[in-house]
C-alpha cells in the first residue's frame, strides 16, 4: 500500500514538473516573439523616417545645405552628400527588416509545431 502511494506521489510530482517546464517553454516562445515584434516595429519606424526624408529631399537642389544627425552630433552637409547615404541606410534597413520578419515567422512556426507536438491549447481568460 505504501509503495502505491509513493509511486502515485512521484508520478504527480513528475506531472507537475512537466507542466511547469511546458509553461516556461511557452513563456520563452512568447517573450521571444514579443521582442522580435518590437524590433520589427522599431526598424519599420526607422525605414519610414528615411523614406520621409528622402521624399522631402527629392526636389531639392544638390548643392543646398542640409543637416544630418550623426551619432548625436548635428553635421552640416549638402543634399548631394546626404541622399546617397540615406539611400544606403534605407536599403540596409529594408534587408534587416526582411531578416527579422523571416526570423519571426520561423520562430512562430517552431512554436506552433511545439504546441502541436505537446498538445498545448491556449486558454484566454
Amino acid at each position: 500500500m505504501a509503495a502505491a502511494t509513493a509511486s502515485a506521489a512521484s508520478s504527480q510530482v513528475a506531472a507537475l514538473k512537466r507542466q511547469n517546464d511546458l509553461q516556461i517553454t511557452y513563456s520563452n516562445y512568447k517573450n521571444t516573439l514579443q521582442q522580435l515584434a518590437g524590433k520589427i516595429g522599431e526598424v519599420e519606424q526607422e525605414a519610414e523616417e528615411h523614406k520621409l526624408v528622402l521624399d522631402s529631399l527629392s526636389g531639392v537642389p544638390e548643392d543646398r545645405k542640409c543637416f544630418r544627425l550623426i551619432n548625436g552630433v548635428l553635421v552640416e552637409r549638402t543634399v548631394g552628400d546626404v541622399v546617397p547615404a540615406l539611400e544606403t541606410n534605407a536599403a540596409g534597413l529594408k534587408s534587416v527588416l526582411e531578416g527579422l520578419v523571416k526570423e519571426y515567422k520561423k520562430k512562430q512556426e517552431e512554436m506552433d509545431e511545439w504546441k502541436a507536438k505537446n498538445n498545448i491549447q491556449v486558454v484566454n481568460s
